[in-house]
Order: C-alpha cells, then sequence, then structure tokens
C-alpha cells in the first residue's frame, strides 16, 4: 500500500465530508451552519491542494484545478461572513448565510468532481 496515495485519497474525501456537513441545513439558518466548520473545511482544501500539486500528471493537474475552485469558493465564503459580521455591523442575516452556504456549495461541486475523477482513476489505472 502506498502511504502518499492513500493520504491524497483521504484529504480529498476529507475536503469533501467536511465541507458538506456545513452545506447541510436550512439554507438561511445561521445556528445550522457553524464559523468553525467552514474554517476547516478551508484548511482541509488547502491541504488537499498542496497534496495535488505533486502529481504531475493530465488528471492531476484536472484535480489541482478542482480543488483550487473549491479553495476560491470557501474563502469566498469565509470573506462575506467575515465581511458580514465586521463591516456590515448587522451580524450574519438569513440572507447573507444563505449567500454564503451557496457559495459553499460551488466548492461542494468541486470536491465532488475531484472524488470522482479520483475513483474514475483508480479504476482505470491498471497495475
Amino acid at each position: 500500500m502506498n502511504f502518499e496515495k492513500v493520504s491524497f485519497a483521504f484529504f480529498i474525501v476529507f475536503a469533501l465530508t467536511i465541507n458538506f456537513g456545513f452545506f447541510t441545513g436550512d439554507i438561511d439558518n445561521p445556528t445550522h451552519h457553524h464559523i468553525y466548520e467552514l474554517f476547516a473545511a478551508i484548511v482541509i482544501s488547502l491541504i488537499a491542494t498542496v497534496i495535488k500539486l505533486g502529481d504531475r500528471s493530465h488528471i492531476g493537474a484536472v484535480l489541482l484545478a478542482t480543488s483550487l475552485v473549491a479553495d476560491i469558493h470557501l474563502l469566498g465564503a469565509a470573506i462575506i461572513w467575515g465581511f458580514a459580521e465586521h463591516i456590515t455591523g448587522t451580524g450574519v442575516t438569513p440572507e447573507i448565510m444563505a449567500t454564503i452556504v451557496s457559495v459553499s456549495g460551488g466548492a461542494l461541486i468541486a470536491n465532488i468532481t475531484s472524488v470522482v475523477l479520483l475513483v474514475i482513476e483508480t479504476v482505470v489505472v491498471r497495475r
């Protein structure tokens, strides 16, 4: 068993599951979406991106692209959250939370794409 491939797959799937955990719940209810879960999703997604930097195959480039898309979406959601909390002074309203969750949904789609590509690559690779 190759530890590098195990850790690679672990972080890709972990990025998907933690993002899904943040995404689920009522879209406009701030009590269903915790800031630390978004933070964890960002950290795990960034770790997955760094791990993908070493893959020099064509599928590796596509996996890196999907990971970068997820990072941009999650960082965008965090920026919106921070802007709502600290700049506007209104806090996170249901409308703003719906925007944050919608943006994180884009990251979720990118993570799903990464996992599907990982499964396809695993099935196609022959020994």
